[in-house]
């Protein structure tokens, strides 16, 4: 019997050496991809505490692959916030230069809220200086007047026209009381002062420099309004990006991505192209749908700019609008006795070009931006793939690129 036994030991005994060596292989694999790599890897891109990182084998639930791995189900959790977060910074380090060239302009075009009051006490120094015995009364009445022109280049529903016709309109009265007929006894021109406020187009007593005023308005002041709506439009959907929302399902795929790999301890090799741009146009899905009305938002604003930039120059309108006044108070008090109801409408100027310096270098980054949304799987994409070898990372595994 003993002679029977010692067989079945034997056997065992050697069924338990070749698992002994077995493992020891299997131990040498992790070895030769070294989770010390891993843990530094962990360490350094800030995924979580570095105790997480095992010692011994597991079974994990997402990167799942034949063999042992450097990784722990704490790890995989740590990776899909890791991924999240990386992935989100990555889109807003994209759009924050866009970002940044539209709220800088938007920014820049409040500079003419500034211009707008240089010009305002431009034409009250004018009034105080050349017409003294106009300046108290006029006074509110350009206040009123540039407020008018500043509520319309901030977006409100003010008509520059009507704005403009309603100053001279107010102007009327005294400039006919003090300049054209000073010795006119007040109680009489108080009966004539809403006469003279109605009928100042039809009697035209300051010639053809309102309605030259008007145009020079309208147009600067209307392109430059528009354009700074567009500007603020173009903000909030660019806003979309801080509020893009990753899907359970996106975050996992960009874990394999990104991720799975280190759990074989491969920490350098970078995804393959096809699937990093599968995996983010899958995450952007609904950022992608932005691409058309961007695009057609890009084309709008180039076709603003440029409309600005043929249009008379803001500017000059602006300071030209105490040379006008100046100018057709003049006219008033040259034609006083003999105002006759003329009207000389004028058209628009085609020699002015807008003189912004940054308007035609504001343009080239509206170009350069208008596929930025359907562009942006492949932004990050690149950002991803830096390092340019011969292998991949499939998801699953190594392949050849």
């Amino acid at each position: 019997m003993s002679r029977g036994v010692c067989p079945r030991v034997n056997c065992c005994g050697l069924l338990w050496t070749v698992l002994a060596v077995i493992f020891g292989m299997h131990l040498c694999h992790v070895d030769a991809y070294s989770c010390h790599e891993v843990r530094t890897a962990f360490q350094l891109r800030s995924v979580g505490p570095v105790h997480r990182v095992p010692e011994t084998p597991v079974d994990l639930l997402l990167c799942k692959h034949q063999g042992l791995s450097c990784c722990t189900r704490k790890m995989e959790e740590s990776y899909l916030i890791a991924v999240k977060r990386e992935t989100l910074h990555n889109i807003q380090s994209y759009s924050y230069e866009l970002e940044h060239l539209f709220s800088g302009h938007a920014d820049a075009f409040q500079m003419f809220q500034y211009l707008l009051s240089f010009s305002q006490g431009h034409l009250s120094s004018l009034l105080e200086g050349n017409f003294p015995s106009l300046s108290r009364h006029a006074l509110p009445h350009v206040n009123q007047l540039f407020s008018s022109l500043s509520q319309h280049l901030r977006g409100a529903n003010v008509s520059v026209e009507a704005a403009v016709h309603q100053f001279f309109n107010n102007l009327f009265p005294l400039v006919y009381s003090q300049l054209i007929n000073p010795g006119m006894e007040r109680e009489v021109m108080r009966e004539m002062d809403d006469c003279l406020r109605m009928t100042r187009q039809d009697v035209n007593p300051f010639g053809p420099h309102p309605a030259v005023m008007i145009q020079e308005l309208v147009g600067a002041l209307g392109a430059g309004k528009h354009l700074g709506l567009a500007l603020t439009e173009g903000l909030e959907v660019l806003n979309a990006t801080e509020h893009i929302s990753l899907s359970k399902e996106c975050v996992k795929a960009l874990v394999k991505m990104v991720y799975c790999s280190h759990c074989r301890g491969l920490t350098l090799i970078k995804p393959c192209d096809g699937l990093c741009l599968n995996v983010m146009r899958g995450c952007l899905a609904s950022v992608s749908e932005l691409d058309q009305p961007w695009r057609r938002y890009t084309t709008l604003l180039e076709q603003l700019t440029n409309a600005m930039a043929k249009q008379h120059s803001m500017e000059l309108a602006l300071l030209g609008v105490r040379g006008h006044v100046n100018e057709a108070l003049l006219y008033a008090q040259l034609h006083g006795p003999i105002i006759t109801p003329t009207s000389l409408p004028l058209k628009p100027s085609k020699n002015n070009k807008h003189d912004l310096r940054t308007l035609s270098e504001f343009l080239i980054y509206v170009r350069r931006y208008r596929s930025f949304f359907a562009a942006l799987p492949e932004l990050l994409c690149e950002r991803e793939n830096v390092i340019g070898d011969s292998t991949c990372w499939s998801g699953d595994d190594v392949v050849e690129r």
